[in-house]
Parts: structure tokens; sequence; C-alpha cells
């Protein structure tokens, strides 16, 4: 059974490898960073030791500043941002897996609500709370420290998405739904590098940022909200998929051919 490190936590963006992998054919034996023979989704690189030398599939870092990796087996990073700070020669595929949730949770009927995303830090922000209440009835709030699958469908039932959490952004790219992301204080660690990093994977050469201002309503500060080109998401996806396909084998034992199956199903 590959080992695999995920933080562990009954959140959101911690959730989405544990949930991802199954439908590869692969269920992960939580592991500490050091000792992990898979490693997979969100900001986590930098809790690698430079001697690791298991597999990376589409984690990035989350401050910009070099961090070699020189042994590690790289299979897909989250964007170039990471690629280049890692040292790499040679370009890997890009991409957060959870791109890939679509293809495996089926959306559900939307509501035609605004899902606002804060990530941990914002949850008890005043202004977002006060902006969800105006819109009387017409947002949400997503509370992003649940397991992924219902966050994923909160989300997932939204018109449109503005979000400080990166996973809000990607889940909403996931399903085709119409985002905007933005900064508020206290400033996440490492700024808005993972926002960057993603988005020059998904839009390179464009951002959905928007800067927060406490005079405007949601409507107003989702009204440049936009979708991620389908096409690009699914070369995106496809790399991801057959990255970890191609992998051969963690810890010595073959993966499952339950992720060939996966693929071969579309």
């Amino acid at each position: 059974m590959p080992t695999f490190w995920w933080d562990g936590h009954p959140n959101f963006g911690d959730d989405v490898g544990p949930l991802l992998l199954p439908h590869y054919g692969i269920v992960p034996q939580h592991s500490e960073p050091a000792h992990a023979s898979l490693v997979g989704v969100g900001s986590i690189l930098e809790f690698l030791p430079s001697g690791f030398t298991g597999a990376i599939w589409g984690s990035g870092l989350i401050a910009d500043a070099p961090h070699p990796l020189p042994r590690a087996t790289v299979l897909a990073v989250r964007g170039p941002l990471t690629a280049e700070r890692l040292g790499l020669t040679e370009e890997p595929p890009y991409g957060d897996p959870a791109i890939l949730i679509a293809r495996h949770l089926p959306r559900p009927v939307g509501d035609g609500r605004i899902a606002v995303v804060p990530h941990g830090h914002h949850r008890g922000h005043d202004r977002l709370a006060a902006l969800v209440r105006m819109a009387d009835g017409a947002a949400r709030m997503v509370n992003v420290h649940q397991r992924a699958a219902p966050a994923i469908r909160e989300i997932a039932t939204a018109r449109v998405v503005l979000t400080t959490s990166l996973h809000g952004l990607i889940a909403a790219d996931a399903y085709g739904i119409p985002a905007v992301w933005t900064t508020l204080d206290p400033p996440l660690h490492g700024g808005d590098f993972k926002f960057r990093d993603y988005e020059a994977a998904v839009t390179p050469g464009s951002t959905r940022y928007r800067a927060f201002d406490e005079g405007l309503s949601l409507d107003e500060l989702t009204a440049h909200a936009q979708t991620v080109s389908p096409q690009r998401l699914r070369t995106l996806g496809d790399g991801l998929e057959e990255a970890i396909a191609a992998a051969g084998s963690l810890d010595g034992v073959p993966f499952p051919q339950g992720i060939r199956h996966a693929l071969h199903r579309r």
C-alpha cells in the first residue's frame, strides 16, 4: 500500500488527496512527510526534507523561495513557479489534482447563489460576513474546515465564487463556475505565490484576482468573474492522470490496475 502524506486535518484542502486517490485504485496509508512514498495536493513541499526520495504529484510550494528536492520523483507539480523553485531542468505536467474532482463527483443542481469561500485564516472576517448578510439569501459562506466532499458540493451548486482559498478557486474551475479570488488581512503565509503558481498553469498570462473593496457588494466584486478554458483544464487533468498512471511503482509495489481502468472509462 503506497504511503501518502497529507495534513490529516478534517478540512477541504487537506482532504482532497485521500478523496481522489481511491478513484485511481490507490488507497493510501497516512505517513509523515519524510517517510512518504507519495505526496500530492496542496502547498506542502516545504515540509519535505532535501533528501526526500518519494514521488510528488501536483503539489506546490507555499513561498517564493528555492527548495530543491533533487532525489524526488516529480510526477507533476502545481505550476511552473514551483517547478522553477525546485530547480527542475525538464518541464513536468502541471496542475493541482483537485481539478480532477468533477470527473468523479457530479455537479449537484445549482441554486443560483454566490459562494464565498474564505481561507481558514479569514473565517471570522467581519466584512465578508456582512457582505453575505447583505446579499439577503443570494449568497452563502462555505466552511473550508470540513471534509472535501461537502465543501465541494457547496461550491459546486453556486453560480459564481469569491474566494481567498486557493482550493475554493480550483473547485470552481473544476466545475466550470466563474470565479474571482482576493486577498484579506491577515495575509496568508507565502502571500499570493500559490495563486500565481496555479494560474500560471491554468490561465497563463492572465489572472482572476480582484482587489477587495469594502465599498462594493458581492455582485460588484464578482462582476468580472471568469471560468477557465475547458480544453486547458482537460489537458492539464489528462496530464495529471497520465503522470500517476505512468509512475510504475511506489515502495516496490506496482500501482493497481484500477488507475488504468479509471483512465480507460473516459
